[in-house]
């Protein structure tokens, strides 16, 4: 456990690295400082190369409920423009990291929450988890992404109605629609989230990395061809790597 910071706590085991909010009095809502110490967090574990797997989560009974509205009223100009251009490091940093995110929606995950959760590349909810962009009922719009995210993983439509409403949508619904990956019973949820990132640790890094370049790659404006020509050219570097060697010869040995 990494106790250099207050907002957050970092532990390290087994190849993977879990991340949580900590300031579960107030929901875990995200003031200048723990931003920092997220990113800071976030930037440890992606430059470790012996963690293969990240899990995000929070502490108490939220994943996160949003910024801290009280120090996110009070910003200066000046502040709430360096507040949003960090708040998008924070972000990249984990939709580009080089390997996997999984996140751990143990409960609220309303505005910044949501955008953060949006941005990891697997979301496993609690059973009695909310999440939404709740931003209209401020006059406000999301701003980490969420409108841009969102709408690369559900239809136009259903992204419309949750942000012109603003309203909080149950695991379940989430799941149906594709957003959430798992539903977690909540008595099982820190067992089933660890043997899921352990299970996920077990997979080639390499081509996990490409993966993930892959997939954001299908969300651009190149062609399908251009599209196509990467994968192949992706898969050919793989296949002359010494670990795809090794793997494929272990099969043909085994069958």
């Amino acid at each position: 456990m990494d106790s250099k910071y207050k907002n957050i706590n970092l532990n390290i085991d087994n190849k993977v690295a879990v991340l949580k909010f900590n300031r579960p009095e107030q929901l875990n809502a995200m003031n200048r400082q723990m931003m920092d110490e997220i990113i800071d967090g976030i930037v440890t574990i992606n430059n470790n190369e012996d963690v293969k797997v990240a899990v995000i989560t929070g502490s108490g009974r939220a994943f996160m409920a949003g910024a801290d509205i009280k120090e996110y009223g009070s910003q200066t100009e000046e502040q709430f423009r360096s507040f949003q251009e960090t708040g998008i490091t924070l972000y990249e940093a984990i939709e580009n990291a080089p390997k996997p995110w999984i996140a751990a929606v143990n409960g609220f995950a309303l505005g910044g929450g949501f955008e953060i959760a949006l941005a990891c590349d697997l979301i496993l909810a609690s059973e009695n988890a909310k999440m939404g962009l709740p931003e209209v009922f401020l006059s406000l719009i999301p701003g980490g992404g969420g409108t841009q995210r969102l709408i690369q993983k559900i239809g136009v439509n259903r992204v419309r109605e949750m942000l012109f409403l603003g309203g909080q949508y149950s695991s379940e619904q989430l799941h149906a629609w594709g957003i959430v990956n798992q539903i977690v019973p909540d008595g099982e949820f820190d067992e089933t989230i660890w043997l899921y990132a352990e299970k996920l640790s077990r997979r080639s890094p390499s081509a996990i990395k490409q993966l993930k370049k892959l997939v954001q790659l299908s969300l651009t404006s190149l062609s399908f061809d251009q599209k196509i020509q990467e994968e192949a050219k992706t898969v050919t570097k793989l296949f002359y790597s010494p670990e795809a060697k090794k793997a494929i010869q272990d099969f043909i040995e085994k069958t």
